[in-house]
């Protein structure tokens, strides 16, 4: 039987995916991040492809690797993990009281198989005002300190989402219903 194999670290990654009720393993790469790329949809695919390639190596024949990666853009800059609470403030001041674009960028490939299957799907979402006081009360709760752009929507900061424009998950890290899409081809080899 074929394994699924995550080629991610990341906790979300790993409860999203375990929605499918399919067995799978964890598998994280730990090579260098490359990026060619300057389109944030276009850099994601390229991390995520980079993450399934090395997660392949130690696949079996069959085993069938997904690679993710997110990022947050703003006006097509992207905004990473804050390196320190001061570089948080500086993330979240910039996305309050406005939109932003999240990115996901998902491999699918196949060990044996020459056809990886790599897709980006972005989400809008829209951010309320927030006080000096309120961004420095985020930040006091580490939340912000691991993920891109400086904020969990799944967490404490789903207060000042106003909403989004397209899929949830895919803010959280990992656009499921897609991803389906993608692994119905492979089913009857996961069970």
């Amino acid at each position: 039987m074929a394994k699924l194999i995550l080629a991610s670290a990341s906790p979300r990654r790993r409860e999203i995916l375990a929605l499918l009720g399919l067995p799978f393993e964890v598998r994280p790469g730990c090579g260098e991040e490359k990026i060619q790329k300057e389109e944030p949809g276009e850099i994601v695919k390229e991390l995520s492809a980079g993450k399934a390639a090395e997660a392949l190596v130690s696949a079996e024949e069959g085993d069938l690797v997904i690679g993710a990666d997110t990022v947050v853009a703003l006006d097509g800059e992207i905004l990473g993990k804050p390196g320190d609470e001061e570089e948080a403030y500086l993330m979240l001041k910039q996305i309050q009281g406005r939109s932003h674009q999240v990115y996901t960028g998902v491999t699918v490939i196949k060990k044996g198989s020459d056809e990886p299957h790599t897709f980006a799907e972005s989400t809008v979402v829209h951010v309320l005002p927030m006080s000096d006081g309120e961004i420095w009360e985020y930040i006091r709760t580490g939340e912000p300190m691991d993920k891109a752009g400086a904020y969990g929507i799944q967490g404490r900061f789903a207060a000042y989402v106003e909403g989004i424009e397209g899929d949830y998950q895919n803010v959280v890290g990992l656009p499921l219903a897609k991803l389906y899409g993608h692994l119905k081809r492979y089913r009857e080899e996961l069970q």
